[in-house]
């Protein structure tokens, strides 16, 4: 099996990793596992993912040597913003990819678009998905999928995508994956169960993509355009409207230009595989 290794942060906190070389869905390996009864904090890591997914039913491929990674975790009942774990792995991503850069004196600019995409000099190099499932216990089971280009971005895409490999990184998957559990363990630890949802948040704020600037949101059977205010503490896009009007976002894909014009684009997203 390949030699995934955890970061030391993630080591302390008691983390697990199944490594793998090739898999369809490490993020369908993580649920699985959940509902085998396995204990949560486990990592499945893989080198190539074949049958991998993304938002919305869309696909989600991974050329050998990329990182697929997903964290499998417990919340109790009592914990009301799961989602806010996809801004955990932002934050933890971002993070781990400014240290990699860094190594190499790279200036590229690292952003998050709201809700799940990690971004170079805007194009997308990191994908995030979570999945959940009320567990028999009455825990909710959380699978955090990530999927970083790390050698390689898929080609014929409708929008830009980049790999680390193109940045200058010349690191593996396994340097990549060890960087990334420990700052995720970190940042597990500082949302404590929610009750440190306010700093991750003001931490995703400082990498948003297009704050403050004009935003296009194509959400399920209408279009919405306006000013990009923020993002709230439940994780919501705020969007101001050309009437003054507040539009709270729970959910679609977000545009750096006008919604109606890029509705092409928002189709052809539908073969989406980074």
């Amino acid at each position: 099996m390949p030699d995934f290794r955890l970061g030391e942060a993630a080591a302390r906190a008691g983390h697990r990793v199944l490594g793998h070389e090739r898999v369809g869905s490490t993020n369908s390996e993580a649920m699985d596992a959940a509902r085998a009864g396995e204990p949560d904090r486990l990592w499945v890591a893989a080198l190539e993912q074949t049958a991998g997914r993304g938002r919305r039913g869309r696909q989600w491929s991974s050329q050998y040597g990329n990182l697929a990674a997903s964290l499998y975790l417990q919340l109790p009942p009592e914990v009301t913003e799961p989602g806010l774990l996809g801004f955990v792995a932002g934050v933890s991503l971002a993070g781990s990819i400014e240290a990699l850069l860094g190594n190499v004196g790279s200036a590229a600019e690292i952003n998050l678009k709201w809700p799940n995409d990690v971004l170079a000099n805007g194009d997308k190099l990191v994908g995030i998905l979570l999945e959940a499932e009320r567990l028999k216990n009455g825990n909710l089971a959380v699978v955090v999928g990530m999927g970083v280009n790390v050698v390689a971005a898929p080609e014929g895409l409708p929008y830009p995508a980049t790999s680390l490999r193109a940045l200058g990184v010349h690191s593996t998957a396994f340097d990549v994956f060890e960087k990334l559990s420990g700052r995720f363990a970190e940042n597990l630890n500082l949302w404590d169960m929610g009750r440190g949802s306010a700093e991750i948040m003001a931490r995703w704020r400082l990498y948003a993509a297009g704050l403050g600037g004009r935003i296009g949101v194509l959400l399920d059977g209408r279009e919405i355009e306006g000013r990009f205010e923020t993002v709230d503490a439940q994780g919501r896009l705020i969007l101001r409207t050309a009437d003054g009007t507040l539009e709270r976002v729970t959910a679609g894909d977000v545009y750096f230009g006008g919604a109606r014009s890029l509705k092409r684009e928002d189709e052809l997203r539908e073969s989406d595989k980074v």
